[in-house]
């Protein structure tokens, strides 16, 4: 059988090796992903407005938004994003926010003097792209009272229990930021690069959007596994062997990849940062965190990383869940798909293999 995601449709690295893992910026199926996607440059498939207003997102424009595929529920305005938006999907961004706060900390260390309320009557403003679950941006609603905030993801928030100084805006980043130039003091985003075509294009319209002296955040994760030495991990894939789930983050970055999404965006996000002249006091910062608790000793930092580590698991045997409709989508058998997560699972609970899982986190000054 020959399949979109057959091995032998894979793109290689070079012409002498079958290891494949990293995502190339310059896809060979580019084509195909460019023919699938729903993106356009209609600045009517948009909100117009950066500013505050009342918006109401009832349950049935959020279930408009939704789509059953291969039992998950899958957002309808993008092709490139097919990662679920569901309820179950919630509850899992819900968990790894939690994870990611005890990784690097709840805010980077300027915000509070960015967005300190010295301007009676101009409130400063936060811009959350690609707010998933929501629950980054409840807590900076509740945090940063006196700040207006604008959630945008490609599904809407609901407005049970939306913060009042919160709106949520459905929109797709990839047609630009324009309507938002010069309107925020703190831009977020976190985890996006499945879904965005040209990160480096949206870094540049992101320093447009912030105001002067304002602060973006970043953090990306590449789909790539480490090993004990901090080497990257390469699966075959003309080859049906361990390890289990390099080789499953294998087929999920093929398939990203296929349908536009920038994976490689991790590892450039620091030089694509400091390339942008308006950006200054740029902080980059690498989290090495083990994808479950492999490692041995007793000393505090040993015990910190293997709880991290612990918390990684738990998000991980969620994601091989989540990930299930998109190689599904792509065409991989589905006795293939519950052959590999049953081995990827074994090979969580067995907890013998050292992987780490690199989180690329940077943050920066607008002049």
């Amino acid at each position: 059988m020959n399949y979109p995601l057959d091995p032998e449709n894979f793109p290689k690295e070079d012409a002498d090796s079958e290891s494949v893992y990293t995502c190339l910026s310059s896809n060979p199926f580019q084509s195909y992903a460019s023919s699938r996607t729903s993106v356009s440059d209609r600045s009517s498939d948009r909100s117009s407005s950066p500013t505050l207003s009342v918006i109401s997102i009832t349950s049935s424009v959020r279930e408009q938004a939704i789509a059953n595929e291969h039992g998950r529920g899958i957002n309808t305005h993008s092709e490139i994003y097919r990662l679920p938006a569901d309820a179950e999907e919630v509850e899992r961004l819900n968990v790894q926010h939690a994870m990611l706060k005890e990784i690097m900390g709840k805010y980077p260390r300027p915000l509070a003097e960015v967005l300190v309320d010295d301007i009676p009557g101009e409130p400063k403003t936060i811009l959350d792209l690609g707010c998933g679950s929501g629950s980054w941006i409840f807590e900076a609603a509740a945090d940063f009272p006196h700040c207006e905030l604008v959630a945008v993801d490609l599904v809407p928030l609901q407005n049970l229990g939306m913060p009042s100084n919160c709106r949520s805006e459905r929109d797709d980043i990839n047609l630009g930021l324009e309507h938002y130039y010069g309107s925020f003091n703190f831009v977020h985003t976190r985890l996006i690069c499945t879904g965005i075509k040209d990160y480096a294009r949206l870094i540049d319209q992101i320093s447009q959007v912030l105001r002067p002296g304002g602060l973006v955040e970043m953090l990306e994760f590449g789909f790539q596994l480490y090993d004990r030495n901090k080497q990257l991990v390469t699966v075959s894939l003309g080859s049906y062997e361990p390890p289990w789930f390099p080789r499953f983050m294998a087929l999920i970055c093929i398939a990203v990849s296929v349908r536009g999404g920038c994976l490689d965006a991790s590892g450039k996000l620091y030089s694509w940062v400091k390339e942008i002249p308006a950006f200054t006091d740029i902080v980059h910062t690498r989290h090495w965190v083990p994808w479950s608790p492999w490692l041995e000793g007793t000393d505090p930092e040993t015990k910190r990383l293997n709880a991290l580590g612990a918390l990684m698991s738990e998000d991980i045997k969620q994601f091989l869940k989540s990930g299930r409709p998109l190689l599904l989508g792509s065409g991989l058998p589905e006795s293939h798909i519950d052959e590999l997560t049953l081995r990827c699972l074994r090979e969580i609970e067995e907890g013998r293999t050292p992987y780490y899982i690199l989180l690329e986190h940077v943050y920066a000054r607008h002049r």
